[in-house]
């Protein structure tokens, strides 16, 4: 039978039992601090980056693993499997496809197909669980890619920043500009586009206000249908929780998890933002 391996990046911050379960290799983006430089999710948790952001005024800065992190990684697995797929993080938001088409452009050992998921965290995981389980079926690499690639179109998320600071410093929005400066209880609702970069879709009043306008949103895409649904969170575990109740209760849910966002993703959107991915059943 063939076996098809997963590989992703740390900016999904898959959940560990996923990663033991369909033996997801990941490979860690970089955060620099100063002179430090660290592996995401490697070298800082979480839980460590938001305590160090709290007490530095310095804003750290990120970048891509290269295509040499790819090589290696391919290379470990050459021995394992008949062939690799890559889910990766946006290329509207990073350069890590582009390191990972590198690498494969390099490798023959096996066949590679690289996914640009124009999203990342919560929405990515969604993709990454999809392509692991028809992977797990036994399905080919062209089966396992498209999979990805289905869910990947289908793929929406929505997320409310307590502040565009984050997002403004690291360059990573569009016309989201129009609302920096605004009062401090407007809330930006955010989304991926198209072409998988970071764009506002309206504003709110009040951070409650935010987070039912997100659940209607989610309800407005699922249509009634069920839906695969991921929360995410930057330092929010209540709210994450409080908000996780409310969608359970207005959406049909056939699978819902809540993951935070990696330190990486944490360096752009800062502390307090909560979003949703979710994609419907047909």
């Amino acid at each position: 039978m063939t076996k098809i391996a997963i590989i992703t990046d740390s900016t999904a911050n898959l959940p560990v039992e996923s990663i033991k379960r369909y033996n997801i290799q990941t490979i860690p983006l970089k955060i620099q601090w100063g002179n430090e430089t660290f592996l995401d999710g490697v070298d800082m948790t979480p839980d460590e980056f938001y305590t160090r952001l709290s007490h530095n005024k310095t804003l750290p800065t990120t970048s891509q693993p290269s295509s040499q992190d790819f090589l290696q990684v391919f290379e470990k697995l050459a021995d394992q499997c008949d062939g690799i797929v890559a889910t990766l993080i946006s290329s509207g938001i990073s350069g890590t496809v582009a390191s990972a088409q590198a690498a494969a452009r390099q490798f023959n050992r096996v066949p590679v197909e690289i996914i640009d998921t124009h999203i990342t965290s919560m929405g990515q995981v969604l993709i990454i669980l999809a392509a692991a389980r028809a992977a797990e079926q036994g399905k080919s690499l062209q089966e396992v890619r498209r999979t990805a690639e289905e869910v990947a179109q289908q793929m929406r998320a929505f997320f409310a920043v307590d502040t565009l600071e984050y997002l403004h410093r690291g360059g990573r929005i569009n016309g989201a500009t129009r609302y920096l400066g605004t009062a401090l209880d407007i809330k930006p609702i955010l989304y991926f586009d198209p072409e998988g970069k970071i764009d506002a879709l309206e504003r709110v009043r009040t951070k409650r206000k935010a987070l039912q306008r997100l659940i209607s949103l989610a309800e407005e895409q699922a249509n009634g249908h069920p839906v695969h649904a991921g929360i995410v969170h930057a330092n929010a575990p209540q709210e994450a929780q409080e908000f996780r109740g409310e969608v359970i209760k207005r959406l049909n849910c056939s699978e819902i998890f809540t993951i935070e966002f990696s330190p990486v993703i944490g360096v752009h959107v800062g502390p307090g933002t909560i979003g949703i991915a979710l994609y419907k059943e047909n």
